[in-house]
Parts: structure tokens; C-alpha cells; sequence
């Protein structure tokens, strides 16, 4: 599996560093070739020479190499890899990571690479737990950034709980699985997500309540299995995930052009919450406070869900709608997949008491031909994954 390939490994400076070298052993042992870098303090733990006996290559430290800058030597190292792997993960390699620093060659080369990158957490308990490092993890994974471990156990500190270093074969393991070819690899998948913004004037507009974050999460989810995702989106509130083709939009009339123009695709996944109608007579100066009143007119806009789900030549395999309701969920939500012609409807319950419009958690109801299936509350990533296995299956 991993035989053939080039590893990156990026050593962070912990007491766990010491199990990079049984990394490296395994590594090479199944066939692949590994470069390593250490960051400065991961030279504490571990020697240099130790490092590059094992690996049979030049240890990379220093940021400016003058014997290999006339060449730019750090960034051809950020893309000749097949996979980074960063082991271990320190707290502080995360958070630069996390906040896009380029203090030393480590973080240049995680900035600067378009290569995906498996990281393999190790810190203190406390660390693992500190609300920062959580928000830089969940920064991270919604970059396309893979994870193994860490696992619970007695520490170096003293202390017990998560945050050990995987074992050397469980990042093997993990290795293994980031390299292989996801179910949809090689497929061309839509996925549109956030809110439109409709203008009533240059300054004021009408939109939906719309994050954008389960929309987001779906495309990160779908290209996590090797999809190539188009992520048509309007104007969210989260940022779009890396490693996906991002079309970004303000109208649902920009939104339906940016969908026609991305067909053909297997499957499209319609997870924006479009606004259904625009102002026909919108200003094109701002409407003064006290100019007499504003009246609107109001015209339907273009409807993107029905319009794929009933093309005919050229329509994808599976498509997939978004039904946000507020009461009788379930009977709206059957009736919307009828009314549209797409194969299936997500449906969610918005009202005001879930918290689920804006929030990070999701309970949705799969509607399909064969009936209503009710999944349990869960957080939007869990949701994501969860409908991109099903995609993949239903694409074969």
C-alpha cells in the first residue's frame, strides 16, 4: 500500500518523538521512502543522525539552506511528498498550522504545500483538552487535515488521559488508508451550500438564515473519499474547505448559472439555503431613511433543485435536496422530493428551539424512495460523513 510512495515526515519536538524512528523503520521496511524534517526542539529528544540512519536521506532543519535555496528547496519539498505526516503533532505545531504561521521550515512547508497531511497529536492531557487546541483541531480537520489518535494512557508527566502519541502502527495504519483511493475517486461531484444574498439596494439585501457549515462540511466530507468537489457557494459565514474547486456566488440567479456551468457532475448535492424570491425593483442608490416609505416588489427566483432534478440529458445520477422546515417536517419535506423530482431530501426541523440554524450540531431525516430514515442528532461533520458514505454507495 504505501510501497513506491514518498512520505514527508514533519518531527515535532515531545518525549514521543522517539517513536518516529520506529515510523521510519516501518516505513521503509513496506517500501517507501521517507524525508525527514525536525523542528529544533524535536532535536532535543532525538538525534539528527538517528533520524537520517533510519530514513537513509538528509535530515532537513533549517528553513535557509543556501545550498539549496537558488532552488527554492523548501517549497519543492512541500510538493514532491505524496502525504505529510506530522509526528508528533505538538500543541504548538497545531496552532501554527491552525493560525497559517511560517516561522521555520515545518510550518513554511504545512503552508506551503497542496499536499494532503496526516497528523498524529502528542501533548499533555491538559493541552489536548484547553479549548484553544480544540479550536485549532476542529480549524484543521475543516481544512482536510487527517488525524490518528491520540490515545488515553499513562503520560511522560505523570498524568493520565489522551493525548499519547499513536503507536507507530496505528499512523502505519492510517498511512495506509490516506493513500488508497477513496470509493469516489475519479467522480465529479456538486455541492452548493450557504445563504443568497438578494439586494434590496447596494447596501441592504434579504437572505436566509444560513451558516453554510453543513454545506461545507458535506463538500469536505465528499472529497475526503476522493470526489472532486465543485463547492457552489453564496456568501457563508465559515470558510470553504481546501482541496475542493470553490465558485462563489451572491444570488440565487448567480448560483443557477454557476450550477449549469459546473454539469455535467455524478451526483449534486443542493445543501444552500436559497432565497426564493429576489427584489424585482431593486435600487441602484441606496434608499434614504425618510424618502417617503420603500415599497418592493417581489419575483420568484429560479429554482436550481427542480431545474437539475427534471433535466434530461445530463442530469446526475443521484440528486440530492435540503428541506429546512419549522413544523410537519417530515410531510413537507416527502412532499418537497415529489414536488422537485430529486432522489433524495435531507430534512431538518429549524425551528427556533433546536438551535440547529447556526449551531454545530444537525438531526436530519433521510427522505428516499423507500421511505423516511431518522438519524439522530449529531454534529454537522458526523451528518456529513454519514450522507457521504451513502452517496458513495448509491453511486457504486
Amino acid at each position: 500500500m504505501v510501497a513506491g510512495k514518498r512520505i514527508l515526515l514533519i518531527i515535532g519536538g515531545g518525549i514521543a518523538a522517539y517513536k518516529a524512528l520506529d515510523l521510519i523503520r516501518r516505513l521503509r521496511e513496506r517500501g517507501a521512502a521517507v524525508t525527514p524534517v525536525m523542528t529544533r526542539s524535536a532535536a532535543e529528544f532525538v538525534t539528527p543522525l538517528s533520524v537520517a540512519a533510519l530514513a537513509g536521506e538528509a535530515v532537513h532543519q533549517e528553513l535557509f539552506d543556501l545550498t539549496q535555496e537558488a532552488e527554492m528547496g523548501h517549497i519543492a519539498l512541500s510538493r514532491v511528498a505524496d502525504l505529510i505526516v506530522v509526528a508528533p503533532a505538538t500543541a504548538d505545531l497545531m496552532a501554527r498550522m491552525a493560525g497559517g504561521r511560517a516561522e521555520d521550515l515545518a510550518s513554511t512547508l504545512l503552508l506551503a504545500t497542496d499536499t494532503r497531511v496526516l497528523l498524529a497529536p502528542a501533548m499533555n492531557v491538559r493541552m489536548w483538552q484547553h479549548p484553544a487546541t480544540r479550536r485549532n483541531l476542529a480549524t484543521l480537520q475543516r481544512d482536510g487535515v487527517l488525524t490518528v489518535g491520540p490515545n488515553e494512557g499513562d503520560m511522560a508527566c505523570g498524568e493520565f488521559g489522551p493525548g499519547r502519541m499513536a503507536e507507530p502502527m496505528e499512523i502505519l495504519a492510517a498511512i495506509e488508508r490516506a493513500l488508497a483511493a477513496g470509493p469516489l475517486a475519479g467522480r465529479r461531484v456538486l455541492v452548493t451550500s450557504g445563504p443568497t444574498h438578494e439586494p434590496i439596494d447596494p447596501v441592504r439585501y434579504i437572505a436566509n438564515r444560513s451558516s453554510g457549515a453543513q454545506g461545507t462540511a458535506l463538500a469536505a466530507a465528499l472529497r475526503d473519499l476522493g470526489a472532486q468537489v465543485v463547492f457552489v457557494t453564496g456568501p457563508a459565514s465559515v470558510p470553504p474547505p481546501a482541496g475542493v474547486e470553490v465558485v462563489r456566488v451572491e444570488t440565487a440567479r448567480e448560483m443557477m448559472a454557476a450550477v449549469e456551468a459546473a454539469l455535467p457532475v455524478e451526483a449534486a448535492v443542493f445543501a444552500a439555503a436559497v432565497a426564493d424570491w429576489r427584489v424585482a425593483n431593486a435600487a441602484a442608490s441606496k434608499v434614504k431613511k425618510g424618502s417617503g416609505g420603500l415599497s418592493l416588489d417581489f419575483a420568484e427566483n429560479p429554482d436550481i433543485l427542480a431545474s437539475v432534478s427534471r433535466r434530461g440529458e445530463g442530469r446526475p445520477r443521484l440528486v440530492v435536496g435540503f428541506a429546512a422546515e419549522t413544523d410537519d417536517v417530515i410531510a413537507h419535506a416527502t412532499a418537497k422530493r415529489a414536488r422537485k423530482g430529486c432522489d433524495w431530501i435531507v430534512a431538518n426541523d429549524v425551528s427556533p428551539a433546536t438551535g440547529i440554524m447556526g449551531g454545530s450540531e444537525n438531526a436530519v431525516t433521510l427522505i428516499t424512495a423507500e421511505g423516511a430514515e431518522d438519524w439522530p442528532r449529531m454534529g454537522k461533520d458526523e451528518v456529513a460523513r454519514r450522507l457521504a458514505r451513502r452517496i458513495a454507495d448509491a453511486l457504486g
